[in-house]
């Protein structure tokens, strides 16, 4: 695998491992306040499909000896896309943001236009882009496409559990739905 490509793993694998050490902290303060976790079995399975599309990636990339090029360029920038994304709903989420999904007693609901406007955006403005991106740059077509599904199963499973916590907790939840 080129060495730009082994560059730009490494720091999707530092980007990652950031957001991890953020949602660690986020995650010890909000159960030391009382929060209550949902969907633990799903968060593992979500959290096991992620490792496992970084690994699947990097394999096929230096299986196939990946090379720079307009493809990879490509996913480069739909990878920093998500992660500017992620960079934004950290910020808005501020404390809250755990990629577990948890419900604090003073959880508040966020009314940025950025979650007025799209449903998720942490799953569809950055996991999303950041798995394909990163098949993209490392070349990684099998992983893509063995692996992307078995995860939007997860990701399914972790939206209308989202749904469903978020309904029952805010009753004008959806009032803002811009569908």
């Amino acid at each position: 695998m080129h060495p730009v490509l082994w560059g730009f793993f490494g720091l999707a694998v530092l980007l990652r491992g950031a957001s991890l050490w953020i949602s660690w902290r986020h995650e010890r303060a909000l159960v030391e306040a009382g929060a209550e976790q949902f969907g633990a079995r799903n968060s593992a399975a979500l959290a096991g499909l992620h490792g496992l599309f970084y690994a699947g990636a990097l394999a096929e990339g230096l299986w196939r000896r990946a090379q720079p090029d307009l493809i990879s360029l490509l996913g480069m920038g739909l990878y920093l896309f998500a992660m500017a994304m992620l960079g934004v709903v950290i910020r808005q989420l501020r404390g809250l943001w755990t990629v577990k999904l948890y419900l604090a007693p003073d959880h508040g609901l966020n009314r940025h236009w950025l979650f007025r406007r799209v449903r998720h955006p942490n799953y569809l403005l950055n996991v999303l882009p950041e798995l394909v991106g990163l098949a993209l740059v490392l070349k990684a077509g099998v992983t893509m496409v063995t692996l992307l599904p078995l995860y939007l199963v997860s990701l399914g499973i972790r939206i209308a559990q989202e749904e469903k916590v978020m309904r029952q907790r805010f009753p004008d939840y959806l009032v803002d739905d811009p569908w």
